[in-house]
């Protein structure tokens, strides 16, 4: 059974004419030592074979199985017409470039051949020089060995490649996926947040529109304050995920713990009263992020749940590590992860402090309300 070949590697390539240079440089330093050593009396026909077994190594990476094969097939000529042998070495020179570039056949032995090769070349060199007819069979076998040997190597290069691939593949698909979760988790936010602050004003516009026209009217300037900020961040989140290929320069920054004071006006709109206690220093913008999400999903918890209530909310982040804390004087009834009917806020929550290696907790206090803490260092 075949398998597809490696697409690419990790490392970056030489570029490929630079490569066939070598290889031409190679063939002929190979025909030169091959002529050097052979003998004054070897007849012109037979010298043809030394450039026939060296000079198509210089397109070895352009047709690799027919240069094996006419370079194998001089080499063996030369072997038994009593030429200086060259062990096939020029041979196993074109062999790797096959073993690295052809398919894979699962039925070949690789790991058989490679051991098998390296068992008969150590015996070579322990057994030391031969003469006479023992000496060509003997050259004959530690040829084949050399080749056995380049085509083991060649294919541990391949398969290393191979490796290398894959592994580049599964981080891009992690890295898409992560930033897949990231998008998710932002858009998540940021709807739920405002439609959360929708929903609560325009019931009140409802239910107060015969007998109080200006409170619904109050309500409804709440409502078009916040949807369009909730157009702004919808706007600043694809126009980062446009950034690469638009070029776009003026995106407004990300929110971080100034907005926190905006978040609080908003939920004060929607009868939640929030007494915020921010004490921060200069964060790294994905911290400050994560805080303004953990803060933002926390409220608006309080107002799908609870409002009108009040809330606390107290943000260290000195030392390297924020604290969080956010809690609320209502019912104390949330929907908790793996209970029914269950959300994706305190999900997400817990996610985002997951990131950075912290601890969350999320529940229902003993004396009333409910309470949301997060601790989670960070490094500046």
């Amino acid at each position: 059974m075949d398998e597809p070949e490696a697409r690419g590697t990790v490392a970056p390539r030489v570029a490929r004419s630079r490569l066939i240079g070598l290889d031409a440089a190679a063939a002929l330093l190979y025909v030169f030592v091959l002529t050097s050593a052979a003998r004054p009396d070897v007849p012109v026909a037979a010298a043809l074979l030394f450039p026939t077994s060296g000079l198509p190594l210089a397109v070895r990476r352009v047709w690799p199985v027919p240069v094996f094969a006419v370079v194998f097939a001089a080499s063996t000529l030369t072997l038994f017409l009593g030429l200086p042998p060259d062990a096939y070495v020029a041979a196993a020179y074109a062999l790797y470039t096959v073993a690295v570039t052809r398919r894979r056949h699962r039925w070949i032995p690789t790991t058989f051949i490679g051991v098998l090769s390296g068992v008969v070349i150590l015996g070579a060199a322990l057994a030391g020089p031969l003469g006479g007819q023992a000496k060509r069979s003997a050259v004959f076998l530690l040829g084949l060995a050399v080749l056995g040997a380049s085509w083991a190597l060649g294919r541990a290069v391949r398969d290393r490649r191979e490796h290398a691939a894959r592994f580049a593949r599964e981080l891009a698909d992690r890295a898409v996926g992560e930033e897949r979760l990231r998008i998710a988790r932002e858009l998540h936010d940021i709807v739920a947040h405002s439609m959360s602050l929708i929903a609560v004003k325009s019931g009140v516009a409802v239910h107060v529109a015969e007998a109080r026209p200006a409170e619904a009217v109050d309500a409804l300037r709440v409502i078009e304050a916040t949807s369009r900020g909730t157009l702004a961040e919808m706007r600043h989140l694809l126009g980062v995920l446009r950034a690469d290929a638009a070029g776009d320069g003026d995106l407004v920054p990300a929110p971080g713990l100034t907005a926190l004071d905006g978040l609080a006006e908003r939920a004060a709109m929607a009868g939640v009263r929030v007494d915020l206690d921010v004490r921060a220093g200069d964060v790294p913008e994905g911290v400050a992020l994560a805080v303004y999400r953990i803060v933002q999903e926390a409220v608006t918890n309080v107002v799908k749940h609870a409002a009108p209530a009040r809330c606390r909310v107290r943000v260290d982040t000195g030392g390297g590590r924020v604290a969080i804390d956010v809690t609320d004087d209502g019912p104390g009834v949330r929907v908790l992860p793996g209970g029914p009917g269950e959300g994706h806020g305190i999900i997400g929550m817990r996610e985002r402090v997951m990131m950075y290696g912290g601890e969350f907790g999320a529940g229902p206090r003993p004396e009333g309300g409910f309470a949301v803490t997060a601790r989670f260092p960070y490094e500046t």
